[in-house]
């Protein structure tokens, strides 16, 4: 099974873009007007981020993120095949702060949201930046072909992958080395009742605490990531250096920051982001969940 996914994905990814985006408009159309893919959780997240816009426009921001869903898809098995010198064309971003904290020994850790194209972010990154420890905290797939197809993609610069799940196993050998870790830090946690609750656009929601409690146990510096799209397939990707010691920041505070970035950033481009991902399915029970809120 595996090598039938992969000699797939790699054989499209041949295909140049133009013939892609075809495809990516066709999938769209057909994700929005046919299937319907998650329409109703997709409007439904919208009206609680942008009460303030008329049904009209937030179906209008609906219309854009299915053809950004469907490039982000498609961007990404073009990725299996696309040269290094076109990924540096294609997905700009200034490394300076991160230079900078590698000179002065630091490690760090980058964290970003779901912003599209964030499988661009991981390659572009390890492409572009020098480190020995560029270490890559990803979801594992459920299906073990296509999860180890995708281990391969993220890997093909020489990023180091660390399981989500196994964290704490994978992490072991860098404990004592300095690294550069990459965290796409808006997963939803697999068990609420351990998560810090935070209002994400007024209502609240729960966020994995692992990245604060690795930041503050190895008193990493905290880079925060927002990326956009220029025009269609180019990127660009903007950091925020939020502190050089994590252990200066009260508890949970990094957590509240993260999520005001998510906000500010979501708010310049509200298509931008994973609508479809289900940031508000499990309820907050005052009663269970409200020693875990963190006020903003």
């Amino acid at each position: 099974m595996y090598y039938i996914a992969y000699s797939f994905l790699y054989l499209l990814s041949l295909l140049p873009f133009p013939i892609l985006y075809l495809i990516s408009d066709l999938a769209a159309f057909t994700l929005e007007k046919v299937v319907k893919y998650r329409r109703t959780i997709i409007l439904n997240n919208l009206e609680i981020a942008f009460p303030e816009k008329t049904l009209a426009e937030r179906k209008q921001i609906c219309h854009k993120f299915y053809y950004l869903l469907t490039d982000n898809f498609i961007e990404t098995i073009k990725l299996f095949t696309l040269p290094r010198r076109r990924i540096r064309h294609h997905f700009q971003v200034d490394l300076s702060i991160l230079e900078e904290l590698k000179k002065e020994g630091k490690s760090f850790n980058v964290l970003l949201g779901h912003f599209f194209n964030w499988e661009f972010a991981n390659l572009a990154f390890s492409e572009k930046f020098d480190c020995e420890n560029l270490l890559l905290v990803y979801m594992p797939i459920k299906n073990q072909a296509i999860n180890r197809v995708f281990q391969n993609l993220r890997s093909r610069f020489g990023s180091k992958l660390i399981s989500a799940h196994t964290y704490g196993h994978d992490f072991q050998p860098y404990r004592r080395k300095h690294f550069a870790q990459l965290l796409v830090s808006d997963q939803n946690p697999g068990g609420p009742e351990y998560a810090n609750w935070v209002p994400f656009f007024g209502k609240n929601a729960p966020f994995v605490n692992g990245p604060e409690k690795s930041a503050r146990f190895y008193n990493t510096a905290i880079v925060f990531c927002n990326i956009f799209p220029e025009r269609r397939g180019y990127y660009k990707a903007e950091l925020t250096l939020l502190t050089k010691n994590a252990r200066e920041l009260q508890s949970g505070e990094l957590i509240v920051e993260f999520v005001k970035f998510l906000e500010a950033s979501i708010r310049k481009n509200p298509a931008n982001y994973l609508w479809s991902h289900r940031r508000y399915k499990h309820e907050f029970k005052e009663e269970i969940h409200g020693k875990l809120l963190l006020k903003k």
